[in-house]
């Protein structure tokens, strides 16, 4: 029985992507990373007291929220890696549950994505 997987000029085109995606998201990670370090800090050292404090509650909560998207990046980007490594290995676009190709429409879209859309509406 033949084993079933994209051929080696798809699995090139998603390579191409999934290179283009991690540049970007590097790119947005890196962005997110100065911004936690302060690099394009506006201080408000010449307003009052108490709107300091405030814009410094809110400062606060906005770096907690930043610290969580550049974690996500970090994930985001750790999985689009996994995908090239599955590209090297051919073992890309294979579902890990059913072991069906999973469609290349997902593929594009989710360049990462280990799951058919039947192994992952089946997960509930």
């Amino acid at each position: 029985m033949a084993e079933i997987r994209y051929s080696d000029k798809d699995l090139q085109e998603f390579r191409e992507l999934i290179e283009k995606k991690i540049e970007a998201a590097r790119n947005d990670l890196d962005a997110l990373r100065a911004s936690l370090s302060h690099q394009d800090d506006n201080g408000t050292d010449d307003t009052a007291h108490s709107f300091k404090m405030m814009e410094e509650g809110a400062a606060t909560l906005s770096r907690e929220e930043v610290a969580q998207l550049a974690g996500r990046q970090e994930k985001f980007i750790k999985h689009l890696e996994n995908a090239l490594i599955r590209i090297q290995n051919k073992t890309y676009g294979i579902c890990r549950v059913t072991g069906k190709l999973i469609k290349k429409e997902r593929l594009m879209a989710v360049p990462h994505a280990t799951l058919s859309i039947e192994a992952k509406e089946a997960q509930g």
